[in-house]
């Protein structure tokens, strides 16, 4: 399937994801900032999975549009985490990194079958 790598890249990204908000508990971190990076970082992914069952193409286009989004405010909570010392620069440069590849992906993803269904 297409989507194999996204699918994979996501999935590897939603575990990173929950082994930084493990450290971050173990740090004594707030738990309100680890749980919304937890549930938004492991939601890319899970939204792209779900996308194979979609009922339909617009149903289809919805999930990888909603792990857009998700993708978006992982990356707000992670620059929160950063801008309250709560994670390294190196830590936080690497999260967003993969942040901005699976964006650039989604976005690819979504405008290609826009196009397709017009």
């Amino acid at each position: 399937m297409a989507d194999s790598v996204l699918r994979n890249r996501s999935k590897e990204f939603a575990k990173s994801i929950v082994f930084l908000c493990r450290v971050l508990k173990q740090n004594g971190v707030e738990g309100a900032l680890i749980n919304q990076l937890l549930r938004c970082g492991t939601s890319v992914g899970a939204n792209i999975h779900e996308a194979q069952y979609a009922q339909g193409t617009k149903d289809f286009i919805s999930k990888f549009e909603i792990a857009l989004k998700e993708c978006n405010e992982s990356e707000y909570w992670l620059e929160l985490l950063y801008e309250t010392d709560c994670i390294s620069k190196e830590k936080f440069d690497t999260f967003q990194k993969e942040c901005v590849e699976l964006r650039r992906m989604l976005v690819s993803t979504v405008t290609t079958l826009k196009k397709k269904q017009i």
